[in-house]
């Protein structure tokens, strides 16, 4: 062991007439604890909350988008299947209608989104979660059991999916019906023009986690959708999965150059572009804000070196006395502030990752403990408090903290090198 270690390690037990150093190398100590605990924490939340809402919104919607110009009906939308699907790097296709009305039932009206999809395709682009109650295959046909249940007047009805919310808000149950009002391609009557309003039996209730999803979103099956918007054999668009999502963007340039006009894609980083770029944003800014706790810590380390400067010139006018140089002193006083440092930082660290990697179960506890929601479902995008550990930013966040530790014990070492023994020793 160098004795410049070994002399610093000394430095850290303060005697009697030193407590308030030691009280102020604690505190530099559980401030660096703190910033580094709660930066693992902030960026694993961060990160968690950018993947689940990717993930959420990845599984509802496709990966890439293809529509016709001018939001005009895609027609022998078959035909366009074909090239898609060649296009490399292309998984699986899928029709989809897109339309805009309002859903009755149980008295009450609400403004929902509906999507007509094909029931044989539409599993391998498409997951809407959780499934609570019933199926997606009795959108085609309505299971025996219900039908015996369903007044004579409603068994010849289509089915409709709809999300945990609505339900929960309109008071819906399965197997009941409700009616959905569409403005989109009025019926001409002899009082004027009159939206179209079809009743639906509710053959599913689907839970996303998402809760923008299981408000508003409800599934027809591509047949019934089309026949109620008297679409013909025509469609909104094709929702397409790739490989790789972070490839989107070039295999839907691929596409584009494939089919040409009229047709347009998206891929998911542009539909969802302000999303994820608040969120990237916001990672930074929390990453700079917690970053302030560490340099508060590292003012404090200052604070403590300089001090015991103070208090060992004696010490330090002996040792340059016996023969230690400038270097040496130095080495003693960043030694001290590196074990400052480097003690908070893995502590810290630890705690961090402790709690990361178990935010999940911590945050059950805390609403079951003081019984109330930590993100509630109507208020925030997500319902469940996520995390994921990213450890280039354990890496970062640790170099990093190190770092300003060093940094920070470079002048009150400086200072203690420079110390002349003579002037120290004078009155001693």
């Amino acid at each position: 062991m160098p004795y410049e270690f070994f002399i610093s390690r000394r430095y850290m037990r303060a005697k009697r007439k030193q407590v308030f150093v030691s009280i102020i190398t604690f505190i530099s100590i559980f401030g660096i604890f703190l910033g580094v605990a709660a930066l693992i924490i902030v960026l694993a939340v961060m990160n968690g909350f950018e993947e689940d809402l990717r993930t959420k919104i990845l599984g509802i919607k496709s990966h890439i988008e293809v529509t016709a110009s001018m939001n005009a009906p895609m027609k022998n939308y078959h035909v366009i299947r074909e090239e898609i699907d060649k296009t490399p790097g292309v998984v699986a296709s899928t029709p989809f209608i897109y339309t805009e009305a309002m859903v009755r039932g149980n008295n009450s009206v609400t403004g929902l989104v509906i999507r007509g999809l094909d029931t044989q395709s539409s599993p391998k682009v498409i997951h809407l979660g959780k499934v609570r109650e019933g199926s997606l295959e009795h959108l085609n046909t309505i299971p025996e059991d219900a039908l015996k249940e369903l007044p004579d007047a409603d068994r010849g009805l289509a089915g409709i999916v709809i999300g945990k919310e609505m339900a929960k808000n309109m008071g819906i149950f399965l197997y009941d019906t409700i009616t959905i009002i569409s403005p989109a391609g009025g019926i001409t009557t002899p009082m004027g023009m009159v939206p179209r309003m079809k009743k639906f039996v509710v053959v599913g209730i689907f839970e996303s986690g998402f809760y923008e999803y299981d408000s508003k979103l409800a599934f027809l099956s591509l047949k019934s959708c089309q026949e109620f918007l008297d679409m013909g054999d025509s469609v909104t668009g094709i929702d397409i999965v790739v490989n790789d999502i972070y490839k989107a963007d070039v295999i839907a340039r691929h596409i584009q150059n494939r089919l040409g006009f009229p047709f347009f894609t998206q891929n998911w980083m542009q539909m969802n572009k302000n999303l994820f770029s608040a969120l990237r944003l916001e990672k930074r800014v929390m990453f700079i804000i917690l970053s302030l706790i560490v340099l508060v810590a590292a003012f404090n380390i200052i604070s403590a070196l300089i001090m015991v400067v103070m208090e060992k010139n004696k010490d330090i006018a002996i040792l340059k006395s016996m023969g230690a140089t400038s270097t040496t002193i130095m080495k003693i006083f960043i030694y001290q502030g590196l074990i400052v440092g480097v003690v908070g930082t893995f502590f810290g660290c630890i705690a961090g990752l402790l709690i990361a990697l178990n935010l999940q179960k911590i945050s059950l506890f805390v609403e079951k403990i003081f019984h109330f929601k930590i993100l509630p479902g109507d208020v925030y995008y997500l319902s469940e408090l996520p995390s994921k550990v990213n450890y280039s930013d354990v890496v970062t966040i640790v170099i990093g903290t190190i770092l300003i530790c060093f940094i920070s014990t470079i002048y009150p070492s400086f200072r203690a090198s420079r110390l002349d023994p003579a002037e120290a020793l004078r009155y001693e």
